[in-house]
């Protein structure tokens, strides 16, 4: 029969291997911590510096120009001429104005816009957004409705679209007149 210092022993053993698994263990999960919080880190620097450039004033920046160039990709020094870094912010409404085409606006709104000329052209009322909805192919839940509903109000307020009637949208006159939208 084993004695109890014996088995003391035993367990301690087990379990001074258990702890010493553990520390490995938490060790090797720091480190990928670490890593995981630099990479995570460099996307966030990454999304504030493109929410820089596109809060910009004017919010165009055809004139920004990528200059530092990772080792080992094809410069300017190989090529005729670098074609420059583009980045357009479309995601902001402007304002309607005779001329100002509807390229102007994000697919989005476009997408909204294309609908409603659809039904204006087949003599339809006023569209709603959960037509909308069920047009688009998205689920007629709140939140798809109501992310339509914004974009819809948008547009609204920027004299693309007219409501004249709660929760009905239809092309504004200006828009939907000769010329208008083109």
């Amino acid at each position: 029969m084993p004695s109890v210092v014996g088995l003391l022993e035993q367990h301690e053993l087990a379990a001074r291997r258990r702890v010493d698994g553990l520390r490995e263990e938490a060790d090797r999960v720091q480190a990928e911590l670490a890593v995981a919080e630099q990479e995570w880190s460099e996307w966030m620097i990454a999304r504030e510096r493109v929410s820089a450039v596109l809060s910009a004033p004017g919010g165009d920046s055809a004139g920004v120009v990528a200059t530092e160039v990772p080792e080992g990709v094809v410069t300017g020094a190989e090529l005729e001429a670098p074609a420059p870094l583009v980045v357009k912010a479309r995601s902001q409404v402007p304002m309607w104005r005779e001329g100002l085409g509807q390229a102007a606006l994000s697919v989005d709104y476009r997408r909204i816009l294309a609908s409603i000329e659809d039904r204006v052209r087949l003599g339809q009322g006023p569209l709603t957004c959960q037509e909308m909805a069920t047009a688009f192919g998205l689920d007629v839940v709140p939140a798809k409705v109501e992310g339509l509903r914004s974009k819809a109000k948008r547009l609204v307020a920027r004299g693309w679209l007219a409501e004249p009637a709660p929760g009905r949208f239809t092309l504004a006159r200006s828009v939907s007149g000769p010329g208008g939208g083109s």
